[in-house]
């Protein structure tokens, strides 16, 4: 038995500072946001307002990240209810930044080239590229590039057309 409890002492003590490692990581990436804000709003760089809450988004996952993982060492049924309202409530703060977002998206008159240059990991929302994949790519290359019209991309049609006239 005290191995066990040893065990369950080291697994608890790496857990903790897991928790406080991503937890330091979200805080730095908060700071980080708003850092970068203030200094945006001085430079009147375009966009401040949506870096800023794409960099609290991302903090508000890593916190979130903290809190799931801090619930494998809880022992009462307390200490998880606490913890699930924080969960709850840092989801809906990342739920309601994420749609504050795409309607500042949709409403204030970005150009694709300011999209690009602001996105985030959080928001690979953008463009699909008109590949169908790496099959696509690999397998039907004369469908990739549709919009040039200089080039033939139907080799076939010549060959074809003899062998009917023949």
């Amino acid at each position: 038995m005290k191995l066990y409890d040893q065990i369950e002492q080291y697994f608890d003590l790496v857990i903790r500072y897991l928790v406080l490692a991503i937890e330091l990581v979200g805080t730095v990436v908060l700071v980080y946001a708003i850092v970068s804000a203030i200094i945006g709003l001085f430079k009147r760089q375009p966009h401040v307002r949506l870096k800023l809450a794409e960099g609290i988004a991302l903090s508000l996952e890593f916190k979130i990240g903290g809190e799931l993982l801090r619930t494998v060492v809880v022992r009462e049924w307390s200490e998880l209810l606490i913890l699930g309202a924080i969960i709850l409530l840092r989801a809906a703060l990342t739920f309601l930044i994420q749609w504050e977002i795409r309607i500042e998206r949709k409403n204030g008159n970005i150009s694709n080239k300011q999209l690009h240059d602001i996105k985030t990991p959080l928001t690979q929302d953008a463009e699909p590229p008109k590949e169908k994949g790496l099959f696509g790519r690999m397998f039907n290359k004369k469908s990739i590039d549709t919009s040039d019209k200089t080039t033939d991309t139907r080799p076939d049609d010549d060959a074809s057309a003899s062998e009917k006239e023949n």
